[in-house]
């Protein structure tokens, strides 16, 4: 088959839980093309060179510097929407100038349409609302669940089992009738075995939507630059080349391939991280959630729930 994976772009998770997908795709011999933008689609390019690429933007966001995002979030909603009109329309003009067999949307809304067999996936059934707004959780569910039953179907990436790693998330509320759990995607599959890479006693990863990107990063180098601890910090920007730098007892670098991510961390002595879901099925898959400091992006309800739960 040919096969469009479009992930989202909001932060790297999406993307690199595309790979697993990706990667059985290819074995199985079907055509895929990837659709993506910004940090997924250079992240994506350096791990499939020899795919096809289409660059579309999703959604453009941004996050508040302060620790609530509700007011960040209203004023992103406008251009959501025209992200998700922009992207329906876009797929419906691709769609008569070329065949595909199948399009394989991870939280992207509009890449469904009537004359393709369209795939949804999302560990985030139910959005986590904001301790202000929890009122409004049932009727955001019942929208999202209608822009889900638009796909012929949804791929939760989860187990079914005890609450899975989602939780709420994804096991609170009854499933779309489409819905199906596919289990955890990580792209360190098959990679807890890899020999650890013991040079640093701290690695941090660094991820998200700005301007909360940067400023944990900087959160991280006040924090350990006067330490005695030898500390990586991977800055969740992939670049067409490695860019390295030094402050003290720290390595900056501004991304590693996937078999140096997983020797780091299966050798260091502690991680730190977001608390988004992506993040989670990574070290789940690495033996390695025992060992992580989890923190959330303030503001961030998703982010938070799963801090406290698994943390």
């Amino acid at each position: 088959m040919k096969i469009l994976v479009c992930p989202l772009n909001w932060g790297l998770g999406h993307a690199t839980r595309c790979v697993p997908i990706i990667r059985k795709l290819i074995t199985e011999g079907h055509e895929v093309i990837v659709v993506a933008d910004g940090y997924p689609l250079a992240f994506l390019q350096q791990e499939f060179s020899f795919l096809r690429f289409i660059e579309f933007p999703s959604y453009s966001v941004y996050y508040a510097s302060g620790k609530s995002q509700v007011g960040a979030m209203l004023f992103n909603f406008p251009n959501i929407i025209r992200g998700i009109i922009r992207e329906h329309l876009w797929l419906r003009d691709l769609l008569r100038t070329e065949h595909f067999d199948q399009v394989i949307s991870d939280n992207r809304f509009g890449m469904w349409n009537p004359r393709v067999h369209s795939v949804y996936m999302t560990h985030q059934l139910m959005v986590k609302m904001p301790a202000n707004l929890i009122f409004l959780e049932p009727l955001v569910h019942h929208i999202h669940k209608a822009f889900i039953h638009r796909y012929d179907e949804c791929w939760i990436p989860d187990r079914a089992e005890n609450g899975g790693l989602s939780r709420d998330l994804a096991h609170k509320y009854p499933l779309p009738r489409n819905a199906k759990f596919i289990g955890t995607l990580s792209r360190f599959q098959g990679m807890e075995k890899t020999v650890p890479n013991t040079a640093f006693d701290v690695v941090a990863v660094v991820s998200g939507v700005e301007p909360q990107r940067t400023i944990f990063e900087s959160n991280l180098i006040l924090k350990f630059k006067n330490g005695a601890e030898k500390v990586l910090i991977v800055r969740g920007q992939p670049q067409v080349e490695k860019i390295e730098k030094q402050v003290g007892n720290i390595t900056l670098v501004s991304h590693l391939c996937d078999p140096e991510l997983a020797a780091v961390l299966l050798g260091s002595k502690k991680i730190i991280c977001r608390s988004g879901y992506s993040s989670i099925m990574d070290l789940d898959a690495l033996n390695c959630l025992g060992k992580a400091e989890l923190i959330p992006t303030p503001g961030q309800t998703e982010q938070e729930y799963l801090y406290s739960v698994h943390s």
